[in-house]
Parts: structure tokens; C-alpha cells; sequence
């Protein structure tokens, strides 16, 4: 394989520049730090990669060493150790022995730190000569006293605050911070112990750009990292790609991993001299970093002192999350809290729920919000600061997710440009809602925040050529850059989104069940107003059928009978478009509107055409169909008029039945047309039929058929059988389980006087 020109500090990739930092292949350096050494083993703990300074620690030159056992390099006591470490799958607890017999060698007769890790197919080997701490004498004792201390902070600020002071005490750095990640990536310093005469740091940011995604990569695998000397040179390994794999080899866990250039440069412009990092995992997430830097030469804390503080850091990591939980819990149960008492109050108010609901005192603060907008099948409500409305359907869709039911964005403009317009009203948007038709949307300002940072974070470290080895400038990295940033909002938290979801499904369980009552109620004022069965009258036989669609209990049809002056008596069959609640209120008004103007003496056109100015006028109803037959009793005949309805039937005294010609105007609510008025003969024994569109029309089925079918099955009445029987057959015949069926039928009987 091609391999590429060595780079100072990272030999096993190119040569490295500011517009390829996002890139380093950092966990694959090829070369170490010199205050160690490293051994790459087989399984046969033979050498297979070596740093060029096996020589002088180990007493046997790299390129004599390689092929060659542990045992032969580094002493029996050592790579029997490592063998046990090896079999006892790599325990991470600190290892001290003392190589002896490596003549003229560094390590010779010292107290080494040893680390044993796997690397791929590799057994890597670190080693390292001890030194005594600078820092508080390290042992359980200091440990467990720190954990104490930390444990008894009160606060997350307390916290950090005294993680900052433990790690500094154990490893004696000059300055040592805590800093936390934002969801961008970006850092703030949260916690700090320092020498006196240092400058503080606390609260400035550092841009997400100052640690990349694969640096951060690395502080998750690997939890503390040492920089002795940012001056150091660096001791490549020996080869730098191992013979088996053809492939630099990884040092993720490496603890001598030498590190990037561009980040030697950062911390030379800083005045750093030393470093050390520590990561902060919580819940698998790295949360933030221990940042240690020394500015008064080269620092080695001990191996002690440093699996010391990582260890106080894991603990640090505990209480961290554990805080953060019971703040989490405690918002969440002040935010229940506050969602139950609106859901109480809004239960317990009269009207419309969703007017209670935009009308709660608390329906913005529940989720710290500065306005919102409700859209219910069509009807928008708004209360606080929102968009115009007519961008809110596109909000909505831009937000809507149809598998989740509540979604939410800090950050609308960045997701959609559309919406960069309305950042100082809507920048965050928290939406409910699983319909495309029925949501809520709660907004947020955008958050106008001066910035001060510790580092550009517009990038102003500027290489001198593009392509040629870095070297950046000598603007100090930690110098203050003031920004203001804008277009966020402050991000919703998950007790707030929980908040949100629990309230839009208590809303949906008290839409449902005022929904249900309401039902329940209209179905209790339809069955009164439409009767299954027709009053008895003296002169007239009227038989009376209504059936409701088998999928909706609540329609639109009504049938009346009632007697006039004058030995008349009316019958109508109406039907009005739709079902539910609303059908059946209007069908209410509509049937007591056509009995008054009966009962005032119009024709059952004039009424026709009064309630054709009624419902287009007043009543929000839409448009309704209605056959009105007022029947002379005396005289034997009937005058019809008919507003967009079925033609009625007749069936004679000798089992004919046919369709009655009725000329009809227009729908009723449309506002245009008149009724005119048709008289028909009504003999005695005679049956004239109204009903509603429900009885012959079907989807798919031809209507004139269905008519005839309607006119032969009704024709066929045995003597014997009673109109209640024959209606009962007829409506069995032809009933929907798509539509409401009404069917209406009178006749004069005989003898009458």
C-alpha cells in the first residue's frame, strides 16, 4: 500500500492543516510521547511494533527487538505479569514492577507504571518510570476523603466547583476546569481551581471547532489523557505499520498516544506547558471534560495521582447525573403538578374545552412558552405572541413528525430558511397533535446571548499557505471574543415536552368524552323529536319507520305528522346533509321552523321556501332536502311540494305502486328558487310514501333501479298483512348501514266522516 509522507508529531499520516483538523486520523499518530515506551505483542507475546526508544529504556534496539519474546526485552517479572494480565482480560487497575537484568537500560532496576491493553490483534504494553506526586499524597484514603467532600455539595455549581479543587489537589496542575458540552458541541468552563495569580476562566465558551467530533470520539474510549511536555519530540513507532495488517496501529487506548500538532500549537498560544484531560460519561454520553493545564514547565503527575482523579471523576460523573435526574424530577413533577390543576379547571368550566383550554392562566408557563396557536378541524385560536396565521399550516407541517406525537425545534429558521422571518417570535416550536388538521403549537423567541469566548470561534487561526504544515498565529487562543448569537431559542426541556404530550392527550380524553356526552344527548332529543312509531290518529292511518346508519348513531332525517285546521293534517320527511351532533341540532330547528309556518297557514311550498331563507339567513345548517304533504282529509287529496327530495310513492287500493311526479326546487340553504305546488288524489285505502335518500340510494348502484325495485317489493302486500308489518318488511328490504333510513306512510281510511 501507498504510504503517506511523515508529519512532525504524527509520522503514520500527512501533513496536517487547519482546513483537515475536522479529519486527523488522531488515533492512529505512529509515534508516542518519550516519557514512556510502547511494545506492540502477538499472542505469543512477541514483538511486532516497538517506539524508537526501546533502545535506551529497554536496552534493546527497535529493530533488533522486533521478532523477539517480552521476556527477552523486558524481563521475565514483566511479561510474566502481563501474560497474567492478558489471561484476566486486561484489568484496568494500576500495575507497578521494577525491570531488572536490562543493562545500561533507563527502566533498569526503576519502578515502572505498566498499562496492558488490546489494540485489534495486538497486546500493546505501555511502560513508564514511576514518579512521586506533586500534588496531596495519593492513596483509598485521600480518595475516599474527596468523594466525601463531593458528595456533600449541595449544588451542580458546588459540584464542579469542588471536582475542579480535588483533581487540582491530586495532581498539583496550576489550573484545572471543568467544562461542560451544549448540544452544538461547544464548551463552557463551569467549575475552576487555579494558582492566584491566574486570570479566571470561568464561564467563557469554547467553539465546538477547539475539540472535533474524532477527538471527542477518542475522550469517550479513552478517559484521561497527558501531555508531559507540549514541547516534546516525538518517538515513532518501529515499523510504522505493522507487518500483518499493512495499517498504522491503533492507539485509541494509548496512554503515550502522541496527540495532533494543531493541538500542541493551541495550547503553545495559550502559554500551556502541560496538560491533561479527563473525560465526564454520562449515561454513555461524554457530558464534558477535565481540563487541566500547568503554564511553569513540563508536569507528570504520579500514575497513582492520575487513576486517582479519573476514579474521582467516575464518582463526580455519578452525582453529576444523579443531580441533574432530581432536578429533571423535580421540574417534572412541578410541571404534572401544574398540568393537572389546568386540566381540572378546564374540565370544570362551562363551553367549549378548547376555549377553556387557550384561556388557562397557566397554558404558557406550563412549558415556558411566549405564545400559541390551536388549529381544530379548521378553527384557529391564538393567545401571546405568534406568526402571522397564515403561515402557521406550514409551521405545523414543517414540525409534524407522524410518528411521534409531540415534536419540537430550538432552532425553526435553521431547519427550514423559510421561517427566518419570524425567529423573534418563533424560533422554538413545540408541537402537539396527530392530525394534520388538529394541532398546537407553543413558540419561543429567538435568544439574543453575548458570548464570551476562550477561543475564534470563526476559525481566525489562519495556516500560512493552505496545504503546508501548520503553524498558526500567535493571537493568544484564550483571548476573549465577545459574539452575539441569535436565531436559537432556548431549547425545550424533556419535562416540558412531557408536559406538552400529557396535556394534549388529557385534552383528547376530555374532547372525547364531552364529545360522547354530547352525543348522548342529542341522541336523547332526536329519539323524542323522531319517534320509531306515528301517533294514532281517527281518520288517518300514518305508519312511521327511522333507522339510523349502523357506523353513526346521530343523522340529519326527521319525519313529523301533526293535524291542521280544517280536518288537514301534514306530513314531512326531511333529511339534513351530514351526521353528528351538529346534523342533529339542525334538524331540530329546521322541524319546529316548518311546524310554526304550517300551523300559520302556509302551503307546504310557502313553508318550503321560508325555511330555504331561514337556514341560508340564520342557521348555520348547510343545506337539507324535505317533501312537505299537507292532506285535505275531507276532500280525499293531498298538495306536495318537495325542496331537492326523492319523489314520494303512491300505492293503490290494487297493490300498484308507483312514483309520484312532484316538480321540486332546489336544495334547502342554497337561497334561490321557489317551490311549486303539486295536488295529487289520496283515496281512501291508498298509500302515499315519503322517504329519505337513505332508503334507495347506494355507492355504485344505478338509482332508477333501485327505485323500481323499491315500487315492485312495495306493490306486494298480501290483504292480510297490516301496514305496520308491510312497512317493516319494506325498510328490511332496503335499510343502510351507510345512511340514515326514513320512511313515512299515509292513508285515509274508510267510513271516515
Amino acid at each position: 500500500m501507498t504510504r503517506p509522507p511523515a508529519a512532525e508529531h504524527t509520522p503514520a499520516y500527512d501533513v496536517a492543516t487547519l482546513t483537515t483538523c475536522d479529519t486527523e486520523p488522531i488515533h492512529v499518530p505512529g509515534a508516542i510521547q518519550p516519557h514512556g515506551v510502547l511494545l506492540a505483542l502477538d499472542d505469543d507475546l512477541r514483538l511486532v511494533t516497538c517506539s524508537a526508544n526501546c533502545g535506551p529504556m529497554l536496552g534493546t534496539a527497535a529493530d533488533e527487538a522486533l521478532g523477539r519474546t517480552l521476556a527477552e526485552v523486558a524481563g521475565d517479572d514483566v511479561a510474566t505479569a502481563v501474560g497474567r494480565r492478558v489471561e484476566d482480560g486486561y484489568p484496568g487497575d494500576p500495575l507497578t514492577l521494577t525491570p531488572r537484568g536490562l543493562t545500561g537500560a533507563a527502566l533498569d532496576g526503576r519502578e515502572v507504571d505498566v498499562r496492558v491493553h488490546r489494540s485489534d490483534a495486538r497486546i500493546v504494553v505501555e511502560l513508564e518510570e514511576q514518579v512521586r506526586s506533586e500534588g496531596t499524597e495519593v492513596g483509598y484514603a485521600s480518595a475516599r476523603t474527596a468523594m466525601s467532600r463531593l458528595a456533600r455539595s449541595a449544588t451542580l455549581e458546588d459540584l464542579t466547583y469542588l471536582l475542579a479543587r480535588e483533581v487540582r489537589e491530586l495532581t498539583a496542575f496550576d489550573r484545572v476546569m471543568v467544562y461542560r458540552f451544549d448540544e452544538q458541541w461547544n464548551g463552557v468552563v463551569v467549575g475552576e481551581a487555579m494558582r492566584d495569580d491566574l486570570n479566571s476562566w470561568l464561564g467563557l465558551h469554547y467553539p465546538a471547532s477547539d475539540i472535533p467530533a474524532q477527538a471527542r470520539r477518542l475522550y469517550a474510549l479513552n478517559p484521561i489523557r497527558l501531555i508531559v511536555d507540549v514541547a516534546y519530540e516525538p518517538v515513532p513507532l518501529h515499523p510504522l505499520f505493522d507487518p500483518g495488517t499493512e495499517r498504522p496501529l491503533d492507539m485509541s487506548h494509548a496512554g503515550l498516544r502522541s496527540v495532533s500538532p494543531i493541538h500542541l500549537e493551541y495550547l503553545t498560544n495559550m502559554g500551556v506547558n502541560a496538560s491533561m484531560s479527563i473525560s465526564i460519561v454520562i449515561d454513555d454520553v461524554l457530558w464534558g471534560l477535565i481540563a487541566c493545564h500547568h503554564y511553569s514547565g513540563p508536569h507528570r503527575p504520579s500514575h497513582e495521582a492520575r487513576a486517582a482523579s479519573e476514579f474521582v471523576t467516575q464518582v463526580a460523573s455519578h452525582l453529576i447525573a444523579s443531580r441533574a435526574r432530581a432536578d429533571a424530577r423535580d421540574a417534572a413533577v412541578i410541571t404534572q403538578a401544574a398540568v393537572a390543576a389546568m386540566c381540572g379547571r378546564i374540565a370544570a368550566a362551562p363551553g367549549d374545552p378548547l376555549d377553556a383550554l387557550v384561556a388557562d392562566p397557566a397554558i404558557l408557563a406550563v412549558v415556558g412558552a411566549s405564545g400559541l396557536a390551536l388549529n381544530f378541524d379548521g378553527s384557529v385560536r391564538t393567545l401571546g405572541e405568534v406568526p402571522d396565521e397564515r403561515l402557521l399550516p406550514a409551521i405545523a407541517a414543517a414540525t409534524d413528525d407522524p410518528e411521534m406525537y409531540a415534536t419540537s425545534t430550538a432552532y425553526l429558521s435553521r431547519d427550514d430558511a423559510r421561517f427566518s422571518e419570524v425567529a423573534d417570535v418563533a424560533s422554538g416550536v413545540l408541537r402537539i397533535g396527530s392530525q394534520p388538521d388538529r394541532w398546537l403549537m407553543w413558540f419561543r423567541p429567538e435568544q439574543r446571548r453575548v458570548v464570551n469566548w476562550g477561543g475564534d470561534p470563526r476559525n481566525k487561526l489562519l495556516a500560512a499557505t493552505e496545504g503546508a504544515a501548520v503553524r498558526l498565529s500567535p493571537r493568544r487562543s484564550f483571548e476573549k471574543w465577545q459574539e452575539i448569537t441569535e436565531g436559537q431559542s432556548q431549547p425545550w426541556r424533556p419535562w416540558e415536552l412531557d408536559a406538552a404530550d400529557e396535556l394534549g392527550r388529557q385534552m383528547n380524553a376530555l374532547l372525547l368524552l364531552r364529545s360522547r356526552e354530547q352525543i348522548a344527548m342529542a341522541e336523547s332529543m332526536q329519539r323524542q323529536v323522531v319517534l320509531d312509531r306515528a301517533p294514532v290518529y281517527a281518520d288517518v292511518e300514518v305508519v312511521a319507520r327511522y333507522r339510523p346508519a349502523s357506523t353513526y348513531q346521530l343523522g340529519g332525517d326527521w319525519w313529523d305528522a301533526f293535524e291542521l285546521p280544517g280536518r288537514r293534517m301534514a306530513v314531512v320527511v326531511g333529511d339534513v346533509a351530514g351526521h353528528g351532533v351538529t346534523a342533529a341540532s339542525a334538524m331540530t330547528q329546521l322541524r319546529t321552523a316548518l311546524r310554526a309556518y304550517l300551523h300559520e297557514g302556509h302551503t307546504p311550498a310557502e313553508a318550503l321556501d321560508l325555511l330555504d331563507r331561514l337556514m341560508d339567513g340564520l342557521l348555520e345548517v348547510g343545506v337539507a332536502t324535505a317533501a312537505v304533504a299537507v292532506i285535505d282529509i275531507a276532500a280525499g287529496a293531498a298538495e306536495i311540494a318537495s325542496a331537492g327530495h326523492p319523489a314520494p310513492m303512491m300505492v293503490d287500493t290494487d297493490g300498484h305502486a308507483s312514483g309520484v311526479e312532484v316538480a321540486r326546487r332546489p336544495l334547502l340553504g342554497v337561497g334561490v328558487g321557489g317551490a311549486p305546488l303539486t295536488r295529487v288524489e289520496l283515496p281512501p285505502g291508498a298509500m302515499l310514501v315519503l322517504y329519505t335518500d337513505g332508503l334507495v340510494e347506494r355507492r355504485g348502484a344505478d338509482l332508477e333501479l333501485r327505485t323500481a325495485r323499491l315500487h315492485e317489493v312495495a306493490a306486494r302486500r298480501p290483504e292480510d298483512v297490516d301496514a305496520e308489518a308491510w312497512a317493516d318488511r319494506l325498510i328490511g328490504a332496503f335499510e343502510s348501514d351507510d345512511d340514515d333510513t326514513t320512511l313515512l306512510a299515509v292513508s285515509l281510511r274508510a267510513g271516515r266522516v
